[in-house]
């Protein structure tokens, strides 16, 4: 009986990877929301895409999508890293223009 439990505990389902992907999930919205900081506003985005990867792959390997879901994954991976790069480069124009980084304190980008 005990083996059966260990046994049970020792194979994570789909569940557990969505359960993973929704706190990952939730907690990139509370970043991008709640932080006036550009570098973690790019953090809180970079933990959503992180999310969606978890789960394509997931998906991809508990239902019969085959491949599919992991070659998106890839494609998601890809396009964050260009999106983290491009976004990095904004900050320090940002940065060299305003001193600031805050998002609050730049105010001629409003108008």
């Amino acid at each position: 009986m005990d083996v059966l439990m260990i046994q049970s505990f020792a194979e994570p389902g789909l569940t557990h990877f969505l359960i993973v992907s929704a706190i990952l999930f939730s907690l990139g919205i509370m970043a991008v929301l709640s932080r006036r900081n550009t570098i973690m506003v790019l953090m809180g985005v970079e933990l959503i895409l992180n999310s969606a990867n978890i789960n394509f792959i997931a998906f991809s390997r508990f239902t019969e999508l085959s491949l599919d879901g992991q070659m998106i994954g890839l494609f998601v991976i890809i396009i964050a890293a260009a999106e983290a790069a491009v976004a990095l480069a904004i900050v320090l124009n940002v940065y060299n223009r305003f001193k600031t980084i805050n998002l609050d304190e730049i105010s001629l980008l409003k108008g």
